[in-house]
């Protein structure tokens, strides 16, 4: 076990994988102390692999609320990726560490409240920190925000619970509307939700909502092209650069 600077790293604990397919899925872990760290943000995750003195890094977002012990991180497997495939093997009691410094500004957009979020798979994992963050604020002290998420995948099964987490959130409160939407329908034949990508779908659900555009910002986080789509529709809407957002997961990134 090498011995890291514990005033930059923190160690972290494997409660748990939950796989939604073959190679998506997500992991559980858990600190010794609270995390700190702004919604929507990612930490920079690390595994020792062949008892190297240093472990292997790569940035993920963070699922989960300031303050908590408990993150999730919802990933894809890479076959030929240098981290993921180690990940997907790991067991329960596993060690990985963190840098403690989580960074990023991909953030709630406090200028405006009124926010349109487009995510493929793994892509959601800011928004749902921003949203459990947002809806474990008290009523009163919670900011009078409305949200428009539409969450993509090729299959139905690749948006796992978080699908029926975020349903469950838009049926229990009027500010939040989800759209799960899949581009390869055929392959699941008891689909009845939306069909197409992303940016398929983006500006019906987006012009059925009714947001003003002079109080609405476009977040936009997964696979590049469907960013840059997103942002397009974004751009010829009449949304002005410094209110669309972006995080991209490039396929690249292991």
């Amino acid at each position: 076990m090498p011995n890291l600077d514990p005033e930059r790293y923190l160690r972290l604990t494997l409660t748990r994988r939950e796989h939604f397919t073959d190679d998506v899925g997500v992991l559980h872990v858990e600190a010794s102390e609270p995390i700190s760290f702004t919604p929507g943000q990612y930490a920079t995750l690390g595994l020792v692999v062949d008892d190297q003195p240093r472990p292997l890094l790569r940035p993920y977002s963070v699922i989960g609320t300031p303050g908590d012990t408990h993150l999730e991180f919802y990933l894809e497997r890479v076959d030929d990726g240098q981290l993921t495939p180690h990940l997907w093997r790991l067991q329960p009691g596993a060690t990985l560490w963190m840098r403690r410094k989580i960074v990023g500004r991909f953030v709630l957009d406090t200028e405006v409240h009124h926010h349109v979020m487009a995510a493929t798979v793994t892509g959601v994992g800011p928004y749902l920190s921003i949203l459990r963050t947002w809806l474990d604020t008290p009523a009163s002290k919670r900011r009078n925000d409305r949200f428009l998420l539409i969450h993509g995948g090729s299959y139905a099964s690749e948006l796992g619970r978080y699908r029926h987490e975020m349903e469950d959130y838009a049926a229990q409160h009027d500010a939040i509307t989800y759209i799960p939407t899949v581009s390869r329908p055929r392959e699941a034949l008891d689909w009845t939700g939306e069909r197409g990508r992303v940016e398929d779908v983006l500006r019906k659900h987006w012009d059925a909502a009714g947001f003003p555009l002079h109080d609405t910002a476009l977040y936009t986080c997964g696979h590049p092209q469907m960013i840059d789509k997103a942002q397009g529709i974004g751009a010829r809407a009449g949304l002005s650069a410094d209110r669309i957002h972006e995080e991209k997961y490039f396929v690249e990134r292991h």
